[in-house]
């Protein structure tokens, strides 16, 4: 899975389409992401203790991943994400347009450290 929670997204398909949010929770069975503000919906909720009031709550449902791109730190433009290993051997996620890192995946391994 290569958005992960905590993510700057930018929403590319849907009746969201360019809304740049943070990405709440992925859920990669599913292939899907819940996005803050994003594919927000009516829940009717019935009175209740918990709900006193009643009425409609808002809530965000979850989104395709195949419907969101990463927004490079760096730039500020939607890219790729890519993995790739580092000197010592950890893998990397980093972003295709820029090249800036985004984060260690695994921790170093010595077989794909490289041999100096």
């Amino acid at each position: 899975m290569r958005i992960r929670t905590g993510d700057t997204v930018v929403v590319i398909a849907g009746a969201d389409r360019g809304v740049q949010a943070k990405v709440l929770q992925v859920d990669p069975r599913a292939g899907k992401a819940i996005v803050e503000g994003v594919n927000r919906v009516y829940k009717h909720v019935r009175r209740s203790q918990k709900h006193p009031q009643g009425g409609r709550l808002s809530k965000e449902m979850p989104v395709a991943i195949s419907n969101l791109m990463l927004v490079c730190p760096q730039t500020g433009k939607r890219t790729r994400v890519g993995y790739r290993y580092t000197d010592d051997g950890a893998k990397e996620r980093f972003a295709v347009v820029s090249g800036a890192r985004l984060g260690e995946v695994s921790p170093p391994r010595k077989q794909h450290a490289s041999q100096q």
